[in-house]
């Protein structure tokens, strides 16, 4: 197994260092995931492995199943999740439909966990598609054969990435050992592969606040002009920011959404408050 395809090898969030939104990737927004290294020896990687594994997916309503060797034949956009989403009382987990901009449609989760990595990936992935439950694998183990389901299939400006949402705490022996099947499944395909067990701390209130205003928006009195031009005189309170601006209130929405947009940027690690300290953009978006 290569570690080049899985989350952590890129740069990382070090504390006390800051986090600024224009500048992150949506694996910075992580908090780290250990625990593959030895998993990877309980599967069954001989020659031929990739013909023996095999994937289940949902084709207009139909089941369709290939080797993972045959991955490149799927139609993986007229694909549906590969099981429904359902709710009963009682259940512990948390599962609903989180709007995305990028594809305009909502997407299914199974938990809060779920929820805020869509919104992550939205946020800082460069995201132009996403698959919740995209499909079943079914992999060999020294113990025997098991199956799979991902929770989400991404296709991110940067490639695709395969994502498991697991929090460390609820983690068991063989999910390592489907995490790291999944690994080599993606690696086969060409995919990345990343485990989260959730956002660092701080992060995900942010970026709900920032969600708040990612629509677009219609500005007829010119404060995306007036944010931009007091901004580029350097960093400044978010406070002194709006308060630039011919209407402070709307400004306050204008504000918001252009960090999320990033083209503005603020520390994530820090609250977004009218102490908050932001700054131009520096990337090119």
């Amino acid at each position: 197994m290569s570690g080049g395809a899985l989350l952590g090898d890129g740069p990382r969030y070090v504390a006390g260092a800051g986090l600024w939104s224009d500048r992150c990737g949506w694996s910075e927004l992580c908090l780290p995931y250990t625990g593959l290294t030895s998993a990877f020896e309980s599967l069954r990687l001989g020659p031929g492995w990739t013909r023996q594994w095999t994937t289940t997916w949902a084709v207009g309503g139909d089941p369709m199943v290939c080797t993972v060797a045959e991955l490149t034949s799927v139609p993986v956009d007229e694909c549906d999740p590969v099981r429904h989403f359902s709710w009963w009382t009682g259940q512990r987990h948390r599962p609903g439909l989180q709007y995305v901009v990028p594809t305009d449609r909502h997407h299914g989760y199974e938990s809060h966990a779920e929820q805020r990595m869509l919104l992550a990936l939205e946020f800082a992935g460069g995201l132009l598609e996403v698959l919740s439950q995209p499909f079943r694998l079914r992999y060999q183990t020294t113990d025997g054969a098991h199956d799979h389901t991902p929770d989400f299939l991404a296709w991110t400006r940067s490639g695709p990435w395969l994502i498991d949402v697991k929090p460390t705490r609820g983690t068991r022996p063989e999910d390592h050992v489907a995490f790291a099947a999944s690994a080599e499944m993606a690696l086969a395909a060409g995919w990345r592969y990343a485990v989260v067990p959730g956002l660092l701390p701080q992060i995900f209130v942010n970026l709900d606040d920032l969600s708040g205003q990612r629509r677009p928006l219609e500005d007829p009195l010119g404060l995306i002009g007036q944010l931009l031009d007091v901004a580029d005189s350097g960093p400044l309170s978010f406070g002194e920011l709006v308060a630039a601006t011919s209407v402070e209130a709307i400004g306050r929405a204008f504000a918001r959404h252009l960090l999320w947009h990033r083209r503005l940027g603020m520390d994530l690690t820090r609250p977004l408050n009218d102490a908050a300290i932001i700054r131009p953009t520096r990337v090119i978006v």
